[in-house]
């Protein structure tokens, strides 16, 4: 899968997800460093990767009314390490079917 990486995802969640075999991609390399949560869903949505972002109130009301094609709501923990474990159970438990198209909490 390919991973869209937001503004507020801590770096470190790239190394887990590549050590998986998935791809990634940050929003600073893909659009302008000002860009709105909207263009970042469209953008994705478009290519077809999943967000994934510590954004959850903003993207949760986006996925009411644009169409996505996943996202990921990484839950802020006491360790980057507790957040990366959280993805990765995630990615376990839900695989690609689950991930794609669906809103799921990490």
């Amino acid at each position: 899968m390919t991973f869209l990486l937001d503004h507020d995802t801590p770096d470190d969640i790239e190394y887990s997800l590549r050590a998986l075999g998935h791809e990634t991609i940050h929003v600073r390399d893909a659009l302008s460093k000002d860009a709105e949560d909207e263009a970042i869903l469209g953008h994705a949505y478009a290519r077809r990767w999943v967000v994934i972002t510590c954004n959850r109130d903003d993207y949760l009301a986006l996925a009411r009314s644009h169409p996505h094609a996943g996202m990921i709501l990484l839950i802020r923990r006491r360790t980057r390490v507790a957040e990366r474990a959280a993805l990765v159970q995630l990615l376990d438990k839900a695989g690609e079917s689950g991930i794609a198209n669906n809103i799921n909490f990490a």
